[in-house]
């Protein structure tokens, strides 16, 4: 029975493998990982650049802990990460490296772009709702509600780790009705995503 129940397991991994493969999904992954990594290496060179050269950024991120309230703070990233991201995550993070409580507001920061994924998944929900503004979010995300439809959970696993606009990826789950429970699930990658890049930002500032 075990031998059997080890062989049906192996058979479905090696099926799932077999489907990924065929559908492109390695490849995806593949060049979406060399896209993020130049962002992040110019945004790393960028910060040692002016570091060195235009400002002390140590200390511009201490005067704006000091400036700003850190509810300001993390409700403005909260508001960019349920809209598409348009802010990068790692200013913020970056900030929290300076904060009085690092871990803290870095798991706040993880939490705020978590919840803010769950806000973008309804409102892909509610856009399913309202014929023409679902029409017109179709063309222009048909390729990402494409692959979400395909590859469902391991799209938002991808989402949620690389430097990919996981609003973007939440809103296409929201809009293919992607089951909530297994969303929320596979979403929580977003906090291995921050305490990852924290490793790296918080030694350079």
């Amino acid at each position: 029975m075990k031998k059997d129940a080890k062989s049906k397991k192996k058979s479905r991994i090696r099926l799932l493998h077999q489907y990924y493969s065929y559908t492109g999904f390695y490849s995806f992954v593949w060049k979406s990982v060399k896209k993020a990594i130049l962002p992040i290496v110019l945004f790393v060179a960028a910060l040692w650049a002016i570091d060195r050269w235009v400002l002390d950024i140590e200390q511009m991120l201490v005067t704006v802990t000091e400036t700003y309230s850190p509810l300001g703070i993390i409700s403005v990233f909260f508001a960019s990460e349920s809209l598409l991201g348009l802010i990068p995550p790692e200013l913020f993070i970056a900030w929290s490296g300076k904060s009085s409580s690092p871990i803290l507001y870095l798991s706040l920061l993880a939490l705020a772009s978590y919840l803010g994924g769950v806000i973008s998944y309804f409102i892909g929900r509610w856009m399913t709702k309202i014929p023409a503004v679902h029409e017109a979010i179709e063309v222009k995300m048909a390729q990402h509600i494409k692959n979400t439809r395909k590859w469902g959970g391991f799209l938002i696993i991808v989402g949620a780790l690389l430097p990919i606009p996981f609003a973007m990826t939440s809103i296409a789950a929201g809009i293919i009705k992607f089951p909530f429970p297994s969303y929320l699930m596979f979403g929580l990658l977003r906090f291995v995503r921050f305490y990852l890049y924290a490793l790296v930002i918080f030694e350079m500032v």
